[in-house]
């Protein structure tokens, strides 16, 4: 299997990229002067490991009759200081809200993400450090 996608420069530092779902994301960066019209590339990345562990671990407690909370994720990537930066170390917090959560299983499901299933986390690992925090916010 194969991904494949196309990339189009809109002027200025805009780019257009579809995915093979044919969705477009915009992406471009700061310059001085300009609004920002899309995402950051790197940003991007951390966008792409929540959405991939944040799919697993739905699909995960789905499967486990667990449907009563709600999910946030919050991703902190540390740049290196020279060029080209990257990043070095990604810190993954698992925000869980809801009545009686049952941690347990929610925690068994973020595991399978993190160790097991989740392609673009094994992506990262290859480049940087990266760290899982679990939180239980009870109502």
């Amino acid at each position: 299997m194969s991904h494949k996608i196309t990339t189009n420069w809109k002027g200025n530092m805009l780019f257009d990229s579809d995915n093979p779902s044919g969705h477009h994301v915009l992406m471009d960066t700061d310059v001085e002067g300009k609004a920002r019209e899309g995402l950051s590339p790197k940003a991007l990345m951390l966008s792409s490991l929540a959405g991939c562990s944040g799919l697993d671990v739905v699909s995960i407690l789905d499967k486990m009759k667990i449907n009563t909370y709600d999910l946030k994720m919050e991703v902190e990537g540390l740049l290196t200081d020279e060029h080209p930066k990257y990043y070095h170390t990604v810190i993954l917090d698992y925000h869980f809200t809801g009545d009686d959560l049952n941690e347990e299983k929610i925690n068994r499901a973020v595991q399978l993400s993190v160790e097991k299933y989740c392609g673009v986390m094994e992506m990262f690992r290859r480049f940087a450090e990266v760290k899982t925090n679990v939180h239980f916010h009870n109502k």
